[in-house]
This record gives structure tokens, sequence and C-alpha cells, in this order.
């Protein structure tokens, strides 16, 4: 074991002008996020947050972990009488139904897929039941803050995010249009029964279940790639070089446990294009309130960035999701001690991610805009001469 002395864990705020801090562990007490730059006057409630909330919670079917957890949220501060009062917003979310005993005879083992070396490595110590501070169990306060940062841009110039599951496995959807798709496609069949892959077109949907349950039964686990779109986005939003609009977008979903790639627009699909068949071609649409013409693009291969920049089309990245590294089927590793052995991990765990991974990659992608749009109203106010289309 490493020094006792070794640097303390950093890299636990996101953003700038909206600024996120969270702190928690799987099986400790809980989990809490302080956002700081919520403007005052934003109608917020445990009621708002607990939509989001759900639909990320375990236990929602037998596709999904089975733990029992309300993840019932409680703002402890920046809110009075349901209105944001300008002040940093503090949420707690108790952790509840934990399992600690699953991993006593792991605590020494190394999880294939897992951060348990990396962490040793790191720190010379590490919490080893559920994974500690690397589990994914942290992101509830993660989409507790996107609520309150849609709210900001759905106020703000009518910014609606929505995200869906395109792929899982082999099986894989085509959306020709995500700015159709709407939330009740993504939640609920057509009958109104509860969609629990998110995926929209629904015949395949089925499909999925039945793959990601054969999966289960196996086992095992699988993996996919879910697709998030901002639509009604302003063009400006972004910072030209390091703080590029959608390195930023990436960086936010790359935060999110068990994120293998990111892309948007066309994305590696360019790699087999000619610039004649990737390039966008502009046009002037109507015009807007003050009479300027609005400038758009005849398609979005470019996903709504140029130069770092939102243009104004909609934004559409796509994440991949690798499969969970819990498994039930034993498989080999080594002890923290170099020793050979085999591992097989108990307690309840994901099949596939995709399903529970949604809300949290569009709350990673609301909190990402609502930064950049308070940090372009900065920028605005600063020159109060400039001219937008916003």
């Amino acid at each position: 074991m490493k020094s006792r002395y070794n640097q303390g864990m950093a890299g636990n705020s996101f953003g700038q002008a909206f600024r996120i801090t969270t702190a928690g562990e799987s099986h400790g007490p809980g989990n809490v996020v302080i956002i700081d730059g919520v403007p005052p006057g934003i109608p917020i409630s445990v009621e708002d947050l607990l939509v989001d909330l759900n639909r990320r919670k375990p236990g929602q079917s037998k596709i999904v972990t089975q733990r029992k957890e309300a993840d019932h949220p409680e703002i402890l501060s920046g809110v009075f009488e349901g209105i944001t009062t300008g002040t940093s917003l503090a949420i707690l979310i108790r952790n509840e139904d934990q399992r600690s005993k699953d991993y006593s005879d792991i605590k020494d083992k190394y999880r294939p897929g897992h951060a348990d070396y990396t962490y040793d490595a790191k720190y010379g110590f590490r919490d080893y039941r559920g994974g500690g501070r690397s589990s994914a169990r942290e992101t509830n306060v993660r989409v507790a803050a996107g609520v309150v940062a849609k709210k900001i841009l759905n106020a703000a110039f009518g910014g609606r995010i929505i995200g869906y599951v395109t792929q899982v496995g082999h099986l894989k959807a085509k959306i020709s249009d995500p700015t159709s798709i709407t939330a009740a496609q993504v939640e609920t069949f057509s009958d109104g029964s509860l969609n629990p892959v998110r995926c929209p077109d629904h015949d395949l949907a089925r499909q999925m279940f039945d793959f990601i349950d054969s999966v289960r039964k196996d086992g095992d686990s699988i993996g996919g790639v879910a697709e998030i779109a901002a639509i009604n986005v302003p063009a400006g939003l972004g910072e030209p070089v390091f703080d590029k609009l959608k390195a930023d977008i990436a960086k936010a979903l790359f935060s999110i446990p068990a994120v293998l790639g990111v892309e948007y627009g066309s994305g590696f699909g360019c790699a087999t294009m000619r610039g004649s068949e990737n390039n966008d071609h502009f046009i002037a649409e109507e015009s807007d309130e003050s009479g300027e013409p609005v400038i758009g693009t005849d398609t979005n291969r470019h996903g709504g960035n140029l130069g770092g920049i939102s243009t104004g089309q909609p934004l559409v990245f796509r994440a991949a999701v690798k499969p969970t590294s819990s498994l039930l089927i034993e498989q080999p590793t080594v002890t923290s001690q170099g020793e050979a052995t085999t591992i097989r991990t108990k307690g309840r765990h994901d099949p596939c991610l995709l399903p529970r991974f949604v809300p949290i990659a569009e709350a990673m992608i609301a909190i990402t805009l609502a930064d950049h749009w308070l940090r372009w109203r900065a920028q605005c106010a600063a020159a109060p001469d400039r001219t937008h289309n916003v």
C-alpha cells in the first residue's frame, strides 16, 4: 500500500458560471450536490426533481438492478417558497438498501472492468463496497442538478433535451429526425405501458428487452448506444478553443461511468465521406422578430457545432456505453498482492446500463448548456452593443 499522504481526490466540480460540486459514495450515507450560479426566480420543488430521478432509479423493470432505493431528494438550501434565491443550491439524496456484505469476500480482489486497481494505484486505499466514489450511484445528484439546468434552458430559450436508446448489442434503431422524438415515445409504448428500454422504435424496443433479459439469465451483460438531442439551442454558445461546446459536452459525457465513446453529428461516419458529402450548406430561413434573416443549414451532419460554437441547429450527440462489468459469471483476476484468483460479483447489477443511462446523459448535457448559456449572457452584458440572433 502506498503512503497515506498521497494526494487526495480532486475533480469533483464541473462547470464555470453554472457549477456543480458533488460528494458521496456508493455505500456511504448519501450523495450531495452543491450548485453555484443558479439564477434567482426559478421555480423548483422536490416533485420537479423526482421526475428525472424516477427515470434513473433502480428497480424499474427486471432488466435493471433490483435494488430498492427511492432516491428521494432533500433540498437543503437555495430555495425559498418554491423559488430559487440565487444562493448556492444544495440537494441531498440518502442511500438506502445497501448490502455491503455482498462485497466483503472480494475486498482484496480486483474486479475486471472496475476502478479497483486504479484507485489503489492512485490513492493506496479504496472503499471496496460497490466501488465507493467510482460507482455510478453518485450520478443521482447529477440528475437532480440536471433538472435545475433544464429549467434554466427552457426559461431562457425554450430549450429541450431528449435522450433515448438507439442500440443494444447488435440491435440498432434508425432515427432519421431526432427533433421528432417525444418524451412519450421514449418512456411509454402506444398503449401507455412502460417502455423499459427507452428506445423510441417500439417494435425494436421489445426485441431489445427480450435480448437484455436473455443476457441477464446468462449472468452476463450487454452494451449499447444512447443518442441525446438538444433542441432550440441558439447559435453562439461555446468558446472557440479549449472550451469548445463540443469539447465540454464530450467531457461531460465521458465523466459518466461506463462511457467508452462519444461522437456528434456524422461522427465516425465522416471518415468515409468526401467533403462535398459531409458539408452542410448554409441557407437563409424566415426573418426573426427584428426582421433579420435566420441563418440555418439544409442538413445537420455538423451536429449543431461548428468551430466549437453552436449553430442554432439541434445538438445531436451519441455515447457508447460498455456492458456492465459486474458479472455473476466467474472471471479470472488477481488480488491486491498479485496472487492469481477468480471472482464472481454478488449483488444486484444492471444487465444493460442503457435504460438508466439516458436521464444521466440528458442531465450532463443540460448542465453543460446551462453553463455556456450563462457564460454567453455574461459576455453580452459586458458588450451591450453586440448583436445576436437570440
